[in-house]
């Protein structure tokens, strides 16, 4: 699914999903550095994120994997 990741004037990242119109702050991530590991939202979705370069910069629309057995 197409998923727009961003950061706001704070710092904190958030992801929003533009066919379900959900924007969720990004409560935990696998990985540092964000890419090719999962990212928890607030509201309970894995998300398996894509390998990108270090220093991707941010807003960026990528394909997430949405694992199975998240909060629906």
């Amino acid at each position: 699914m197409k998923v727009m990741i961003r950061r706001n004037a704070a710092g904190e990242l958030s992801a929003y999903v533009p066919k379900k119109d959900l924007e969720e702050p990004i409560v935990s991530q696998e990985k540092p550095e964000m890419w090719g590991g999962t990212v928890t939202l607030a509201n309970g979705w894995q998300l398996v994120l894509p390998e990108m370069a270090e220093g991707t910069t941010l807003p960026i629309t990528v394909d997430a994997r949405k694992l199975a057995g998240s909060d629906d």
